[in-house]
């Protein structure tokens, strides 16, 4: 291998190690992790730097045990309708007002009788928040907020897979999103609403 081709080798491990700290979810900063210690032990390997290849061979190892261990470990997840006037609710949408408003730009809470607000426990943690509109046996999303630590989709699939049974429980048929960004399309997408007349819809 060139010389060249050597140094191109070790920036991509930097890079890799380097992107992995940016990560919020931990197995996302686990595996990226885990790639750019096995590059950086082929680097040391090829460069004769032992020391280097056999430490980072030694993160490698330790970043795929924590990576089994996390995909073994089961997590407690539990829905619940809260108050529409909680003050919990309004202390959320004050502290992250600017990350909610990159995915939901034209979301302004505005309690209203027919107003629903579902809230999801992580391990009893908050995780995230729905705030919907009924009208009859439909569900209108005004939001469908996840707290960013916990972005790796799974809080999402309790809620519109899971628990679907809950929606069904309370008369819903069938559940409404209008997504305003690329993001949140995606999202709404992954989650298994389809599009139709007036935005996504997900059957109950």
């Amino acid at each position: 291998m060139s010389h060249a081709s050597l140094q191109l080798l070790g920036y991509a491990a930097s890079l890799l190690i380097a992107t992995s700290l940016l990560m919020r979810s931990i197995v996302r900063l686990r595996a990226i992790n885990l790639a750019g210690a096995l590059t950086f032990s082929v680097y040391g390997f090829l460069i004769g730097a032992y020391p280097v290849a056999l430490l980072n061979l030694m993160t490698a190892t330790i970043n795929i045990v924590q990576l089994i261990r996390l995909r073994r470990r089961r997590e407690l997840f539990r829905v619940i309708e809260i108050s529409p006037d909680s003050p919990y609710l309004r202390y959320v949408f004050e502290v992250q007002a600017r990350d909610i408003a990159q995915f939901f730009p034209h979301f302004r809470y505005e309690r209203a009788e027919n107003t629903i607000v579902l809230l999801v426990l992580r391990d009893l943690v908050p995780a995230g928040i729905l705030v919907g509109t009924a009208e009859g046996d439909t569900l209108t999303v005004q939001l469908d907020y996840v707290l960013p630590q916990y972005r790796d989709l799974k809080v999402g699939r309790f809620l519109f897979s899971d628990s679907i049974a809950f929606f069904r429980d309370r008369g819903f048929r069938e559940i409404v999103a209008t997504p305003e960004t690329r993001v949140h399309t995606e999202y709404v997408e992954r989650m298994g609403f389809r599009r139709g007349d007036g935005g996504y819809r997900l059957q109950t």
